[in-house]
């Protein structure tokens, strides 16, 4: 096993409890994300929920094998799915929960969403980029 391999384990499962934990948390609480779903996103409270199941079937599907690559795939999409939602936090400051973050979270949190597009894809085995070929086999 590679050092590689060894991150990539690792990384998965790191994303895939962060999945877990989030997605319950959509399906517990859907009121405090339904604030940040634009405003031309249909049904927001069922797309809320949506989420939520999606993210934990993403979790779950990152840490089998007969799923992971499809899991790496649909949570970067998901990830770029979401990222509107993100911006809207943002821009409008939105208050959710009755905390209103600024931007030393929120630029963070923005500039971030590439790298768990790609955390996705390495951690579903789609990709091994930056580190093909890095490690001695």
């Amino acid at each position: 096993m590679t050092g590689t391999d060894r991150a990539q384990i690792v990384l998965r499962w790191l994303l895939a409890i962060a999945y877990l934990v989030v997605g319950i948390i959509h399906l517990r609480s859907p009121g405090g994300f339904i604030p940040i779903v634009p405003d031309w996103v249909p049904y927001p409270r069922e797309t809320v929920l949506l989420t939520g199941v999606c993210e934990i079937a993403g979790a779950i599907g990152l840490i089998t094998c007969r799923f992971r690559y499809a899991a790496g795939v649909a949570l970067a999409a998901y990830a770029i799915c979401v990222f509107p939602a993100n911006i809207k936090h943002a821009i409008e400051g939105v208050t959710v929960g009755g905390v209103k973050l600024g931007w030393a979270y929120h630029a963070p949190r923005l500039a971030f969403q590439p790298v768990i597009v790609w955390w996705a894809l390495f951690a579903g085995g789609v990709i091994r980029w930056p580190f093909a070929g890095k490690d001695k086999q």
